[in-house]
């Protein structure tokens, strides 16, 4: 019996947080085939996922009988997508260059994103949050949105960081004035801010080593 349909509506009803493994290689897999149950193929996935690295993870999928290409291939990139998006936990960070390689695949877009890194007294990053998305050349930012998130995670200073897909990482005059009206939240909710860092597909501006964060 088939009982992936199950596990997706509970999945959406108590969140990601809910399967186990197996169950979460299911909603991946989608089906099994022929050869094998979606059940079946995802409990010896999990077996060959427990077995090693994810160095060989494509090769070692596709030498499972009646796992293609496709399925191999879906695994791999979920484990790479959740590797990405979890690396930088616990990083430290003392100069902008720091951040950059957990931050820099967003200067690849086409669109701005704005993003408030919190960090622990250490100065090692709790978590990157996207806190606005705009056009090829204009971004909204509310104080609200990007102290939120600080204050939720208990953040004791946070960097501000947005792309310029334009290519040139020159802060312009409402990026300036962006984060002048930041900094003078800062002060009020008790939340440094330690820097404001733009990217661009091959450089980085920092608004901390230009002295443009005052004292």
């Amino acid at each position: 019996m088939n009982n992936k349909p199950n596990i997706r509506e509970k999945t959406l009803k108590y969140g990601l947080g809910y399967p186990v493994d197996e169950e979460l290689v299911m909603l991946i897999l989608g089906t099994g085939n022929r050869q094998m149950t979606v059940q079946t193929m995802a409990k010896k996935i999990v077996e060959v996922l427990n077995s090693g690295d994810s160095g060989d993870m494509v090769e070692r999928l596709l030498k499972m009988k009646g796992v293609g290409q496709g399925k191999a291939l879906a695994i791999a990139a979920a484990l790479e997508l959740g590797k990405r998006r979890s690396c930088h936990l616990g990083a430290h960070v003392s100069t902008p260059s720091d951040l950059i390689p957990f931050v820099n695949h967003f200067a690849m877009s086409d669109k701005e994103h704005f993003l408030a890194v919190t960090l622990n007294g250490g100065h090692d990053i709790i978590q990157i949050h996207v806190v606005a998305v705009g056009t090829c050349n204009r971004l909204l930012v509310h104080p609200r949105d990007v102290f939120a998130d600080a204050i939720k995670d208990n953040a004791a200073g946070i960097i501000l960081c947005h792309n310029h897909p334009s290519g040139n990482s020159e802060p312009s005059k409402e990026d300036i004035e962006t984060t002048e009206s930041l900094l003078k939240v800062s002060e009020i909710v008790g939340i440094p801010i330690l820097d404001h860092i733009i990217i661009d597909y091959n450089n980085y501006y920092s608004f901390r080593e230009n002295d443009l964060l005052g004292s």
